[in-house]
Formats: structure tokens, C-alpha cells, sequence
């Protein structure tokens, strides 16, 4: 599992923005941490690596916010008002795993626990490549972050 420390949000937006540029299609990425750790940072930068121009935020209360005009889709999914895995189901959103573009998940825990159901969340599209990348922030103080992250193939 790699390890880096973000010391303000502009160095987390830029972790993303490097992702975003080496995004392919058929990713998931899973972000979990607190409520403040950096995770719509971190998707923002990924926005723009991808190249899109939106304004990037959360999408707490529409569960999914769906941005194009880059050079792939990316589905930003927040699943922080939901509270089981049976209301995700319900929701609709296992269509996200198998994602025509780039799939980001807040929350994912809630989903898939503390990342011991991975497999479930690996999509097809990979053919064998790293695919899924499972994502932990961690708030050391008010401006530095610990952000862990492992990728998964099929």
C-alpha cells in the first residue's frame, strides 16, 4: 500500500489531478476517510486531470453527479446519507462498477466495508489491469493529510 502526506489541499487537489491524468476507463476509485478529510479535493483534482472544466462538489444529496466534456466520463457518487449496504443496492448504483469512464466513490466503506469485498467492486473493463484503486485519508492536523492507496486488478 503506497503512503504520501498531502500538506494543504492544493498538494491533495494535485495527487488527483495526476490520477485523473493516467485515468482510463473502466476505473473505480474508492475514497474512504472522515467527514473533512479531503475526499471531494482529491476528486476535484482528478476532474481536472481528466479534463473537465465543471465545478466539481459533492453530490451528498443527489447521490451522483455525472461530469463530461473531458477526454472520459467521470460519475462522483457520495454515499455519506446513505446508511446500509441494501440502500446503495436500492439506490441503483452497482451500474457505477462497470463505469463507460471513470467511477469516484465517497464513502465507499459504507458500501464494501473496510475494503475486504474489493473483488466486488472490480470491473470487467480492466482486462487484467489495476482497475480498482481503495483510497484511505486520514487528518493528521488541520492542513496535512495521510492519503493510503492500493490498486487492484480483475
Amino acid at each position: 500500500m503506497a503512503t504520501l502526506i498531502s500538506h494543504s489541499a492544493r498538494e491533495t487537489e494535485t495527487l488527483g489531478e495526476a490520477w485523473g491524468r493516467a485515468a482510463e476507463s473502466g476505473w473505480v476509485i474508492c475514497l474512504c476517510g472522515e467527514l473533512g478529510a479531503g475526499k471531494t479535493q482529491l476528486v476535484r483534482g482528478l476532474a481536472c486531470g481528466i479534463g473537465i472544466s465543471d465545478r466539481v462538489h459533492s453530490p451528498t444529496f443527489t447521490l451522483v453527479n455525472i461530469y463530461g466534456g473531458g477526454r472520459r466520463t467521470l460519475f462522483h457518487i457520495d454515499l455519506y446519507r446513505l446508511e446500509t449496504r441494501d440502500q446503495i443496492i436500492a439506490a441503483g448504483l452497482e451500474e457505477y462498477l462497470n463505469p463507460a469512464g471513470v467511477t469516484v466513490i465517497e464513502w465507499a466503506e459504507k458500501w464494501f466495508g473496510s475494503g475486504s469485498q474489493k473483488s466486488k467492486v472490480q470491473s470487467p473493463k480492466c482486462k487484467g489491469k489495476a482497475c480498482l484503486r481503495w483510497v484511505q485519508i486520514e487528518s493528521l492536523s488541520e492542513t496535512e493529510r495521510r492519503i493510503m492507496y492500493e490498486d487492484f486488478g480483475t
